[in-house]
């Protein structure tokens, strides 16, 4: 498993925790220092079943700064793709992804359905 996070974020640092007290095994990277590019999010993205918007860190400066609120909904699919691929801090974390799960966010009760002990 590979535990997409960035460091100071505390629900990341949650789901670390979790990961850790459950026994889970996984590679941690740097959303900031590695962030995801263009072709893995086109695959996460179509793999999760979820729309690219729950990608977005909608909470995030970056995402107010550029106003992105007002501007998602006029832009294709490709150029969200493109803009999340630019800066990892628009992207929602932590993000949690296997074989078969991609997980968005840290919500503890999905967590524990999904991932695999």
């Amino acid at each position: 498993m590979l535990l997409i996070e960035y460091p100071k974020c505390s629900t990341c640092k949650k789901a670390e925790k979790w990961l850790d007290d459950n026994g889970i095994a996984y590679e941690k990277r740097d959303i900031i220092k590695d962030h995801p590019n263009k072709e893995e999010l086109k695959t996460w993205i179509a793999r999760s079943g979820l729309n690219v918007k729950n990608f977005f860190n909608t909470s995030g400066l970056k995402y107010r700064e550029l106003n992105l609120k007002d501007k998602l909904d006029s832009m294709s699919l490709e150029e969200k793709i493109e803009l999340l691929a630019t800066d990892g801090m628009l992207v929602k974390r932590p993000l949690l992804i296997s074989d078969d799960t991609i997980l968005v966010g840290f919500k503890e009760k999905q967590w524990f359905e999904k991932v695999e002990k």
